[in-house]
């Protein structure tokens, strides 16, 4: 998707996908995947389950992307419930199926651990995963920020020092957390900017389509909600194609002012709807 940004540099556009529960077909994501490979993403990332139970359909779906979509695909993985041996396969699997990048995060702890294991685990951080996807070697590693700071953080100072260490580490690239305000976002970059992070930035872009999307993944994400916003949500609350339709239009908006601004990439929390990633990319390429 060729966009070039204010100094020059192309943007790239991407989205994510997420394998389907178990008890679901996995033929449901293919067809999502057939759909949003006519527009041409720059890579599309498929998301990692806690614990790793999803490990498996990850791989599956990632190979698809790389392999029969032939668009670049980014792996999530997670350090929790990670093994050394089990980390060393997984990269094995990737770089045989031609996998070349890698989102590479701490992770949630499974509703199936115990504290006392969770405590225990082997990696404590994305950072010590960062380390070894490095030296394994043929990886381009992305990490995830949070312009809002991270929920667990102290403070914004303290996540971004841990940023700073995953970039040493060997992070190329940051995804960031949904946000809904671009002023957040920009004055982030500044931060990252005076703290010596100068990697690329793909912003984090949640389509809000329904008002129970303001539910738990937003809520964890330690994301604010700007008044225009919860406003356009109390305003079409009753309206579900109203508040599909002005959602997107807020993306688009948020989309547009981040590209004039001269972000690096856009990168779409989609919940693999198909429709919805193309109204946006369509609108602003």
């Amino acid at each position: 998707m060729p966009i070039i940004n204010k100094h020059g540099k192309n943007i790239e556009l991407s989205c994510e996908v997420f394998p389907p529960k178990k008890d679901l077909s996995i033929s449901g994501i293919y067809e999502t995947l057939d759909s949003i490979k006519s527009l041409d993403p720059d890579f599309i990332s498929v998301t990692y389950g806690a614990g790793g139970s999803n490990s498996k359909k990850t791989a599956e779906i990632a190979s698809y992307i790389q392999n029969s979509c032939n668009i670049n695909a980014l792996a999530h993985l997670t350090a929790v419930g990670v093994t050394p041996q089990k980390l060393n396969d997984l990269l094995t699997e990737y770089k045989a199926n031609g996998i070349k990048r890698i989102l590479a995060l701490r992770g949630d702890k499974p509703r199936d651990m115990s504290d006392e294991d969770f405590e225990n685990r082997h990696y404590k951080y994305a950072g010590d995963i960062v380390k070894e996807i490095f030296e394994f070697g043929g990886f381009h590693i992305y990490g995830a920020c949070y312009p809002e700071k991270h929920p667990e953080a102290a403070t914004l100072e303290e996540d971004i020092k841990h940023i700073k260490e995953k970039v040493d580490l060997g992070v190329s690239g940051l995804i960031t957390q949904m946000f809904f305000d671009n002023e957040k976002l920009y004055s982030y970059i500044d931060k990252l900017d005076k703290a010596g992070i100068h990697v690329a930035i793909h912003a984090g872009i949640m389509p809000i389509t329904a008002p129970n999307q303001l539910g738990t993944s937003v809520s964890l994400s330690g994301s604010s909600i700007p008044t225009a916003l919860s406003n356009l949500i109390a305003e079409h609350a009753d309206d579900p194609e109203g508040m599909k339709k002005a959602g997107v239009e807020y993306a688009i908006k948020q989309v547009e002012d981040l590209i004039a601004h001269g972000i690096d990439g856009i990168h779409l929390y989609s919940m693999n709807k198909a429709d919805i990633t193309k109204q946006i990319f369509e609108a602003v390429i």
